[in-house]
């Protein structure tokens, strides 16, 4: 080493500072573990969500730990318990959501748990086959927050903001229909139902179709809905027509629209008006049918094969409908009529219901009752017919009949009772009760008893024929026969004895010629005599062709015979 210079002074040595406390490094590991925590913490903090709670019937595919929440298949959520609740009746889940689907936290949120279905609508969740179930979610559009959800049993029939619009349908009752039955027009899927319920007065069902974009556009204030469930047959004269929208309706039912034939409306209706869900298309498509007017009818006659919804007719024309068949007691004929009960709609007497209402400018409350009071003065009475031969089934017919018995009614005494009268089969009944009753009264014991005894007389004397006369005419035909063969032998003989070439055939000609020339001249002898009777004295004149007067006679006379000589003593 270079030794140091003479001329330069040696460094002063360093200067040395002493802290007063000291910390070992001992303790910088924790303090970097406990900042590493407290930024997971507070990341963990700003990144996780709302925490939610969600009661299900069953945690049937649920795990905690494991199970996701998703919305169009992209998780927004984890299940971190499960527990029951404390009256046992379900279950609850907690789920932590992501900070990013704090929307989810909402009210009008839906959740629902996805697992693999079978059902009549088709079949769905077959891909948690291999994943497992998981929840699904569908926000709504409230901005109100909310911590506990019930969670759906099944899958919503569609997610909110899909492009379309809801209906109200009005049913007397749900039939096949359900949750997710689909909708049709002209037998293409256009939507489905999304919700049923009971009218709060109990009396119908409530039914929300949806209707996707664009074809909700086709519903309109005039738009016909029915029930296309099962199978339409129908039998008329072009035969038989078969009539079904698709084999989905044949399991799940559905639902089926279109606008009636001649209306051409096109501006759509607005969103949830209400329509009427009528039973089959051939109802739906009928004219309007207005306000129905409630009638009972008294019936003294057997009602078998009459049944609720069979219809009543107007002079062949759909009236009404069956809606009640019930047993009454006439305390005065001691008798168990029959009431039934019927809607009938005056409005479908079309053009005749404008002149058969009363003229009137105000309202009036009872007008259907007036029309109808109007036909029964002039004769209207319902009448059960036989509809099917085959199968028995009655329907109501409500007719006119000449020499009906007038009927008094007060038109506001509702329900309007309509007369009736015996049907025609039930005529054809008494007709023959009292045939039968007429056969009763013949004695066939005692006919029978005489035609026994007047047979046993009948065999006796054929058994006389049999033994004494047939034998005997036998004997008598076998002689008639002899007879015959001789008066047949004896007229071919007379035959070949007159024949034109035969003698005797000719001397009988000769004296038939005889006879004639005789009787000629006995005519002429007579004339002459009768002319000249004293000829018979005197003799014929000797001058040949001269009377004694000088004429000339009619006739030749045959020669006479010379006079006898007088007898002496004869003048």
């Amino acid at each position: 080493p270079a030794q140091p210079s003479a001329s330069r002074p040696p460094p002063p040595p360093p200067s040395v500072r002493r802290s007063r406390f000291s910390v070992s490094l001992i303790w910088l590991v924790p303090a970097v573990a406990l900042l590493l925590g407290l930024s997971m913490v507070f990341q963990a903090w700003t990144s996780s969500g709302p925490r939610i709670e969600i009661a299900f019937q069953t945690a049937e595919g649920l795990e905690a730990g494991k199970t996701h929440v998703r919305f169009k298949n992209v998780v927004i959520g984890l299940v971190k318990a499960i527990r029951l609740a404390e009256d046992r009746s379900h279950i609850i889940v907690v789920v932590d959501l992501a900070k990013e689907a704090s929307g989810f936290a909402k009210a009008e949120t839906r959740f629902w748990v996805v697992r693999p279905r079978v059902g009549a609508t088709g079949v769905s969740g077959i891909d948690t086959l291999l994943s497992g179930a998981f929840i699904g979610a569908d926000a709504g559009k409230s901005e109100q927050s909310q911590k506990s959800f019930v969670g759906l049993e099944v899958p919503p029939p569609i997610t909110y903001g899909a492009a379309g619009r809801q209906f109200s349908l009005r049913a007397e009752d749900l039939g096949s229909l359900d949750i997710g039955s689909p909708v049709y027009y002209r037998r293409v899927q256009v939507g489905r139902v999304v919700s049923s319920a009971l009218d709060k007065d109990g009396r119908g069902v409530n039914l929300q179709v949806f209707i996707e974009a664009p074809h909700d556009k086709l519903v309109t204030r005039y738009t016909r809905f029915w029930n296309a469930s099962g199978i339409d047959i129908a039998l008329g004269a072009n035969g038989l027509k078969v009539d079904t929208e698709s084999l989905a309706t044949l399991l799940a039912g559905g639902i089926a629209f279109q606008m009636p034939p001649g209306v051409w409306e096109t501006a759509p209706a607005p969103e949830n008006t209400t329509f009427q869900l009528s039973n089959d298309r051939r109802t739906a498509l009928v004219p309007p049918d207005g306000e129905p007017l409630f009638i009972t009818m008294r019936f003294d006659q057997s009602l078998r094969g009459l049944t609720l919804d069979a219809p009543v007719e107007f002079h062949g024309i759909d009236f009404g409908k069956v809606v009640g068949i019930n047993v009454d007691f006439d305390e005065a004929k001691k008798t168990f009529p029959t009431v039934v009960s019927a809607i009938v709609y005056p409005r479908r007497l079309g053009a005749a219901y404008d002149k058969l209402v009363p003229p009137t400018t105000e309202a009036d409350a009872y007008e259907h009752t007036r029309v109808v009071g109007r036909l029964i003065e002039q004769g209207l009475r319902a009448q059960a017919r036989s509809g099917n031969l085959l199968t028995g089934q009655l329907y109501i017919a409500l007719d006119f009949v000449k020499g009906a018995p007038k009927v008094a009614f007060d038109p506001q005494v509702l329900p309007l009772d309509v007369p009736t009268v015996p049907g025609a089969f039930d005529k054809l009944q008494e007709q023959v009760a009292r045939i039968a009753d007429k056969l009763d009264k013949i004695p066939f014991d005692a006919i029978g008893t005489r035609l026994d005894g007047n047979l046993t007389e009948l065999d006796k004397t054929l058994k006389q024929v049999n033994g004494e006369l047939l034998p005997e005419a036998r004997t008598t035909l076998l002689g008639l026969q002899r007879s015959l063969g001789e008066v047949d032998a004896t007229v071919n003989a007379a035959g070949r004895l007159f024949h034109e070439d035969s003698p005797l055939q000719q001397g009988l000609a000769q004296t038939l010629k005889d006879l004639q020339r005789a009787s000629t001249s006995m005519r002429a002898l007579t004339d002459y005599v009768a002319r000249h009777p004293e000829s018979l004295l005197l003799g014929r004149p000797e001058s040949p062709g001269l009377t004694p007067e000088g004429g000339t006679p009619a006739a030749p006379l045959p020669a006479a015979r010379p006079a006898t000589p007088p007898t002496p003593g004869v003048p």
